[in-house]
């Protein structure tokens, strides 16, 4: 799988998956066409892996992504953003033509 993930947007995933699902669980993410970057995402935790998801381990922190996604991810650098306005994940994707961000609110 070749996509980044910034230390902030892990710590979300991260703190997502402790708090929703407890000690083992892991965090959900498909991405879908759509949004300006090109993007948009369904999350969730869940215990275990769905059939066909790719699973990223990280410090003992477990990213579950649907084959589909990971093709779509493909060069795409996921960032997260907690300020007054909003909270969510960003997606910095070089081959989105409208713009460089794009979003899935949680």
């Amino acid at each position: 799988m070749s996509f980044e993930i910034t230390p902030k947007a892990e710590r979300f995933m991260r703190m997502m998956a402790m708090t929703d699902g407890g000690p083992g669980a892991g965090f959900r993410l498909s991405v879908s066409p759509g949004g300006c970057s090109g993007l948009s995402a369904d999350m969730s935790v869940r215990a275990e892996p769905e059939a066909g998801d790719g699973v990223i381990q990280r410090n003992g922190f477990r990213l579950f992504v649907p084959a589909e996604s990971r093709i779509l991810l493909e060069g795409v650098t996921i960032d997260f953003v907690d300020s007054v306005a909003e909270t969510k994940l960003v997606f910095h994707d070089p081959k989105a033509t409208c713009c460089s961000t794009g979003a899935a609110k949680h």
